[in-house]
This record gives C-alpha cells, sequence and structure tokens, in this order.
C-alpha cells in the first residue's frame, strides 16, 4: 500500500500480523496511513509528530491548540493554516516546505538559506543568489538542483551528492570520490550497488525500497532496525517478527491494508447501495441497459 489521501481512511487498517499493543503512538502519529487509528485514539497522539503529518490536517484544524507550530510549519499540506498564523510560524522549517514558496518569496529576510537550499521547489529563488546565499553542501542533496551542480561541480559535496536521487549520471562518472554510505540508501543507485557489494553499508542498504531483492539474498546482513521502515520489506518482515523493531515499524506506511469487510458493510449498510441502484437504472438510463448485460425492451411492449 502506497501513502493514501485521507479520503479513504476509514477503509484500511492494520496488517493482520502485527498486535495493537506492539504499535509505538510517537511514530504512528506521523504515518500518513494512521488516520483512522489516530482520529480513534487522540487521547494517545503525539501532537509534534501529528503536526508534521500531511493527512492529518482536518485534525489540526480542529485541534489548533494541540498544534506544534514548529512541526506544522514542515507539512506540505498545511500551507493555508500557516498563512493565517504568519506569527506562528517557524521559518527555518518553513524554508524546508515544498508548498511554501509562496510565503518565502514574501519573506526573503525570515529564510534560511542553508535549508531553503534543500527545498526542491526553491531553485528559482536559488538560482537569484547562487553564489551569495546558497549553502552549495545543502544544494548538493537537493534533486531539483543537479543542472546547477553540473556547471558548477567544483562545490560538489560528494558526501551530500552520494545521496541524491538524481545525480546517478554525475555518481557514474566519479566513483573514486562515492561516499558508499550514503549511496547505499539512494534508491537510483542500485545497479552501482550491485557491482560494488564490498563497498554497500547493509544497515543504509537494509533502508533502500529498491534492495530487496539484494536483502532477500544477505539476510544475515540485514539491519533489522532499518529493514522495519523499509516499505517495500513488509513480506520479510511478517516472516521475521522476532526480528522486527516495532517502535520503528510503526512509522512504516505499509503496515496497513485495505479492510474490504468495512468497503462491504459501507456499501450494503451506508446507503451508497440504494443510491447507485437509483443512479444506474435510472430512466434516462434505459438505452444503456444492453451494453451493460441487461437485456433492453421497448417501451411499446
Amino acid at each position: 500500500m502506497t501513502t493514501i489521501t485521507n479520503r479513504g481512511t476509514h477503509f484500511i487498517k492494520l496488517l493482520e500480523w502485527i498486535p495493537f499493543d506492539k504499535v509505538d503512538w510517537f511514530e504512528l502519529s506521523e504515518n500518513p496511513n494512521a488516520i483512522h487509528l489516530l482520529e480513534k485514539n487522540l487521547d494517545k497522539v503525539i501532537w509534534s509528530q501529528l503536526s508534521f503529518n500531511p493527512n492529518a490536517i482536518h485534525i489540526l484544524e480542529k485541534n489548533l491548540d494541540k498544534v506544534i507550530w514548529w512541526a506544522l510549519s514542515h507539512n506540505p499540506n498545511a500551507i493555508h493554516i500557516l498563512e493565517k498564523n504568519l506569527d506562528k510560524v517557524d521559518w527555518c522549517y518553513l524554508s524546508q516546505n515544498p508548498n511554501a514558496i509562496p510565503i518565502l518569496e514574501k519573506n526573503l529576510d525570515k529564510v534560511y538559506w542553508f535549508y531553503l537550499s534543500l527545498n526542491r521547489n526553491a531553485i528559482p529563488i536559488l538560482e537569484k543568489t547562487l553564489y551569495k546565499k546558497v549553502d552549495w553542501s545543502y544544494l548538493n542533496r537537493n534533486p531539483n538542483a543537479i543542472h546547477l551542480l553540473e556547471k558548477n561541480l567544483y562545490k560538489a559535496d560528494w558526501y551530500q551528492l552520494s545521496r541524491n536521487p538524481n545525480a546517478i549520471h554525475i555518481l557514474e562518472k566519479n566513483l573514486d570520490k562515492v561516499n558508499w554510505w550514503w549511496l547505499s540508501c539512494n534508491r537510483n543507485a542500485i545497479h552501482l550497488l550491485e557491482k560494488n557489494l564490498d563497498k554497500v553499508d547493509w544497515s543504509q542498504l537494509s533502508r533502500n525500497p529498491n534492495a530487496i531483492h539484494l536483502l532477500e539474498n544477505n539476510l544475515d546482513k540485514v539491519d533489522w532496525s532499518q529493514l522495519s521502515r523499509n516499505p517495500n520489506a513488509i513480506h520479510l518482515l511478517e516472516q521475521n517478527l522476532d526480528k522486527v523493531v516495532w517502535k520503528i515499524l510503526s512509522e512504516n506506511p505499509n503496515i496497513f491494508t485495505y479492510d474490504y469487510q468495512a468497503m462491504k458493510d459501507r456499501m450494503f449498510h451506508g446507503g451508497i447501495k440504494e443510491d447507485l441502484m437509483k443512479d444506474r437504472f435510472h430512466p434516462t438510463n434505459i438505452h444503456k441497459f444492453k451494453g451493460w448485460g441487461f437485456e433492453a425492451y421497448d417501451d411499446d411492449e
């Protein structure tokens, strides 16, 4: 399961093999797919983490007195709340928020430039002050800054660049400069890692969502703490419950599955079935019946 919007959260549930009493509420509060559980357990919610949660906006709006504003400043879906509360904004965190560019452009005197250099949507701002305020070390991590880095390779920070998913073509030509610790968690570097397994950091690789085939073949090298947060490792974790780190697993968005029984109940007992039938079998749709597999009939019969 990928991250979903809060529109469908009432129809998901914890995977059957995950005990409810193993859930860690600190980590779960930031899990974008955990909204249905969080709504039912607001007394257990950690509000600093929930303030980060992009799918929790409807909960946060009803509990502004509990919101942690520095965390909310980082939330990409909270812009409309932040715009109305600029006196509470943490400009350090807001500078990293990809959806906050309109606010930041109007408040450049408050911007934290080293964090703005990380912001993938801030390239137009950064280009205007490239050699004055930009933090080049952080810019090396920015996936949308590759064209700037290519023109200024003398400013390359290979430690940071090695984790940039869009810098693979640069790294391929400079393997002697690569930081293999960071490259090991780079989701686009799998082909390089496969050819250099002796250089791989297995702890970092364990969190790499595209490295599952390598991890499956080297379970003795896996870092189970890191693997517990890997969204593509659910099947491995289920097969090794004694090694799962439950606290960290609680942040994994794929610990949920669709609750088909809840969907069925909603369909048959929530009025959706009747509304659907009224729509489909409305007289204006008679001409479509044959295409739907029903026997068409003549009004004159």
